[in-house]
């Protein structure tokens, strides 16, 4: 074998562990990016997923306008923007439900501060916690627990958040609100995440499916 035929085979040698090495790192890579939720699958906030964002916005501001009772009590109304936090949140991930949990409510701000809060933490505590089980659970099943742990969070915290805002911005007494939470707050709170559960489940994978197929 000639001189310049064995330092051809080196150089060969030499460069195929590294071109080995740059095709694994690749893969690990794509890999990472795959189960990345919340931001663009390369790791930054692409323009796609900040557009996607602001819709999912939009619509939870258009939706909690949408308001009427579910039960006897009519000053309690029910708006589906719980539904659109939820459905951010599987598709995107918890950053995404927790964006459009807060934004949703901007408008809201404004004329009713206190009341609009309430709403925001109600929101997270339901979405947030849900898309979190879903990313780890990506089922039915998953949906599923996620929703009703998200579920029972968000109805402590409405109860919860009613004993201390709603003494300061309706002018009630807390023993007066306290008096309220089983025959009042509870069973609306009980059926407002009914109604969220079972639209969430059955619309949230035909959505989800359409957005990935756009991606």
């Amino acid at each position: 074998m000639s001189v310049s035929s064995r330092i051809r085979m080196q150089v060969v040698r030499s460069v195929a562990p590294e071109a080995e090495g740059s095709a694994s790192a690749s893969a690990a890579s794509a890999k990472l990016g795959s189960h990345t939720t919340g931001v663009a699958d390369s790791g930054r906030w692409s323009t796609r997923r900040i557009a996607m964002y602001a819709l999912f916005v939009a619509l939870a501001m258009v939706t909690s306008f949408i308001e009427f009772p579910i039960t006897p009590v009519t000053w309690l109304k029910y708006d589906p923007s719980g539904i659109v936090c939820l459905i951010a949140g599987f598709a995107y991930g918890p950053a995404a439900a927790a964006i459009v949990s807060v934004l949703g409510f901007v408008p809201h701000m404004f004329a009713n501060p206190w009341g609009s809060l309430l709403a925001v933490l109600v929101a997270l505590f339901l979405s947030v916690p849900a898309a979190f089980i879903y990313r780890k659970i990506r089922t039915r099943k998953g949906a599923a627990i996620g929703i009703l742990v998200g579920a029972v969070l968000a109805i402590v915290v409405a109860l919860v958040g009613n004993l201390i805002v709603t003494p300061i911005y309706a002018h009630m007494t807390y023993q007066a609100v306290a008096a309220m939470i089983l025959p009042i707050l509870l069973p609306f709170n009980v059926a407002k995440m009914a109604i969220h559960a079972v639209i969430t489940f059955l619309i949230y994978k035909p959505i989800s499916n359409l957005l990935s197929k756009q991606q």
